[in-house]
């Protein structure tokens, strides 16, 4: 008893969030479970170590610092509860629910991403503002909104559209037709918060649009750039309305301050200082990968599957809004206060760590026909990275540089400005260009390394390569040029330096390096193996193969091979023997790799991919079940033709058998009518005679008289 007293004393205030496992619930959730109650209150303090020694004693003990116990509702009942979640409610009946509600100081209905909350969110405060009589201390009911019940307000100054609208100007907003019931759950809420405000307290929040972490509305872009499929990046329309947008941890915020604040307003805009355009929103998010936008219809904006109306609306919306309540009264550490176009390089890294989209890099080493090439198409395949050969980079870079000098016109220039901002470190294209092309031609079509470990950084910085990550195949050769390629410029040594390790560039370095190896006679018989269709017109002729096995060989001696570079560094190489399993594919060696480096950490599967998955395996179903049907149908013919025969043979044998009785029965019968024939057929006609002469009474008992005494047998 005395630890129940005990933990009531330090209960943390209970806040109700339906659907804690929706994007907002969950991050708004988890924000508000490591806060503590009453936090808000206090001057925020600007020394950082102290707020992250606050944050993680938060972490560590949530009950004892009185942090928020936070209970809700699932979208899907049978999910696993969220981690942070105090308490999951599961409930048939609305009276149910209305109990589990009772019990909790703060009740916050989400509808800005299930319109079918909306009804759930409207009994809930009816209900609630009907049993304020019977509360034992006062609630707080928030009602988390969207600012599209703004949609459509016509501007404050209609000589001047550009002035925004703040919280004063709430009983004007008219929403958009996809938002009535919305706006009319707004007004509800507002009205039932009037009567009796110390025990019964509502609020309503017209939110921006909400970003952040693993993204919501604004997903489809983040994915489109970090997967890099596309050239650009698609922007709905002219892309010159201006949307207002919010941080969804900066949201929690706001929420956590209308809940310890009290504000006497009922109606408050949780905005961040932004006003950006979706043409500028969707540039800065393009950044993440080829960073071009190409302007389409708005139409044809939902023919993308993973984009939905209200996400469509969102994104469409034109509005300008100060947010000044928050500002002046709140006390809110902001995540993003500036919006998403400054903070865009920050939400690159929450989005890839919501989302485990880490990028991996890999690099295979080995001597001639080891089969670096086959087991790093299978890698690539398998994890969805970039394959990267340096003779591909180097006719890629060149194509590019050709490309770049002969765009002269203004206009694609304006178009292609961050293609530009990319190629600045190159200096004029065609210089470059002519003096690779003057470098090959002097040393017999080969480039010289500065030019290639240039091309090759520049390759593995680029989007896609630190979006996905990559497989380096066969590159670099030698000790000198994995130092050149990877290395970073040393710092000055401080004392007690002489354990440092080098310095090498992160972004680049790869994190698995496996080493192929086999003997050279293992090598020179795989390479006589081979087809001769195969081998014509590659390296792989006999006399250029042992020169480069040769060559290889003397490049990477015991003393000092590209490996110890990795040593160094302590990124240890692994070793695989391939003749260890003489197979051409190398299978058993790119399943050793899986399992050493683990599950793929990307998207997994496209639409198109997913589509085209389902396609087959419906395919292979229906396959499978025609197979089926006609194995069945070739059983049942054969049961029935072995049936049929079985019936006919049988048939067969009883007719046989039928004939055999009947020949013995004749055969048998001889003998029997000879007897009669001789011995009673004479005497019986006499008697017939005797007894039509004398018509006795009883002509069988006269008969039977006459046979007995005329017996020839009876003496």
């Amino acid at each position: 008893m005395a630890g129940e007293e005990s933990a009531e004393k330090i209960r943390s205030k209970r806040i109700f969030l339906n659907h804690l496992d929706s994007f907002v619930g969950r991050y708004v959730g988890k924000y508000l479970s490591n806060s503590v109650v009453g936090s808000s209150l206090e001057e925020q303090n600007d020394d950082e170590e102290q707020n992250e020694e606050e944050t993680e004693s938060a972490k560590s003990v949530p009950l004892a610092k009185g942090t928020y116990q936070v209970v809700g509702t699932l979208s899907n009942p049978e999910d696993k509860k969220p981690d942070f979640a105090f308490e999951i409610f599961s409930f048939e009946t609305h009276d149910q629910l209305f109990e589990y509600l009772r019990e909790c100081d703060i009740i916050i209905y989400n509808i800005t991403e299930v319109p079918e909350q909306i009804d759930e969110a409207s009994w809930a405060v009816s209900a609630l503002h009907s049993d304020l009589e019977n509360f034992e201390s006062p609630k707080i009911f928030i009602l988390l909104s969207t600012i599209m019940t703004w949609a459509q307000t016509k501007p404050v100054d209609p000589e001047d559209p550009e002035v925004a609208f703040t919280e004063d100007d709430y009983r004007r907003r008219k929403s958009h037709p996809n938002f009535k019931d919305h706006l009319s759950l707004e007004k509800l809420v507002i009205k039932l918060g009037k009567t009796k405000k110390r025990k019964f307290s509502t609020y309503v929040i017209a939110s921006g649009v909400i970003y952040g972490m693993d993204e919501s509305v604004f997903h489809l872009f983040f994915k489109e750039a970090w997967l890099g499929l596309n050239p650009t990046i698609p922007c709905f329309g002219d892309g010159k309305n201006i949307v207002p947008t919010i941080h969804v941890n900066d949201l929690a915020g706001v929420l956590q301050n209308i809940a310890e604040h009290k504000p006497k307003t009922y109606y408050i805009l949780a905005l961040d200082e932004s006003k950006h355009t979706l043409k500028e929103l969707v540039k800065a998010i393009s950044k993440l990968g080829p960073g071009k936008i190409q302007h389409i219809p708005q139409e044809d904006a939902l023919l993308n599957n993973e984009l939905t109306q209200s996400d469509f609306d969102h994104l469409l919306v034109n509005l300008t809004m100060e947010a000044f309540f928050i500002k002046e009264n709140f006390n809110i550490r902001w995540v993003a206060e500036s919006g998403i176009v400054e903070n865009i390089q920050s939400l690159f890294k929450e989005f890839k760590q919501s989302r485990g989209l880490m990028p991996l890099k890999i690099a295979i080493f080995g001597p001639p026909a080891v089969g670096k090439t086959s087991v790093a198409e299978k890698l690539a395949k398998h994890y969805k990275l970039h394959h990267i050969k340096i003779k591909d980079v180097i006719t890629e870079t060149i194509a590019d540089l050709e490309l770049r000098s002969s765009q002269a016109d203004a206009e694609e220039a304006e178009e292609g400005e961050e293609e530009d901002d990319e190629g600045a470190g190159d200096g004029d294209p065609q210089e470059l260009l002519d003096q690779v092309r003057e470098n090959m031609d002097q040393s017999g079509g080969r480039l010289d390394d500065t030019y290639i470990i240039r091309f090759m950084k520049k390759k593995l910085l680029s989007m896609p390569c630190q979006n996905q990550g990559f497989i380096l195949d066969g590159f670099p050769k030698t000790f000198l040029q994995t130092k050149d390629l990877f290395g970073a410029e040393e710092e000055e040594e401080e004392e007690g330096g002489m354990n440092k390790l080098p310095q090498y560039d992160k972004a680049i370095t790869p994190e698995y390096v496996f080493a192929l190896e086999a003997s050279d006679e293992f090598l020179k018989q795989r390479i006589l193996n081979l087809p001769e269709s195969v081998v014509v017109g590659t390296h792989y002729t006999q006399e250029r193969f042992l020169r480069y096995l040769a060559h290889y060989r003397e490049q990477n001696t015991e003393d000092e091979t590209l490996l110890n570079y990795f040593d160094e560094i302590e990124i240890h190489p692994v070793h695989i023997d391939v003749s260890q399993d003489n197979d051409a594919e190398n299978t058993p060696v790119v399943h050793d790799i899986i399992q050493i480096v683990g599950k793929p950490k990307n998207y997994g599967p496209t639409l198109e991919e997913l589509k085209e998955l389902q396609r087959k395996e419906a395919d292979e179903r229906l396959a499978k079940e025609a197979a089926e049907r006609a194995e069945q149908e070739r059983r049942e013919a054969e049961e029935a033709a072995e049936k049929l025969a079985r019936w006919e043979e049988w048939n067969k044998r009883l007719e046989e058998v039928k004939k055999q009785e009947q020949e013995f029965l004749e055969a048998h019968s001889i003998p029997l009518r000879n007897y009669l024939m001789q011995n009673v057929m004479p005497t019986l006609t006499q008697g017939l005679i005797e007894c039509c002469k004398i018509r006795p009474e009883d002509p069988v008992d006269f008969l039977a008289e006459y046979l007995f005494k005329n017996n020839p047998q009876v003496e």
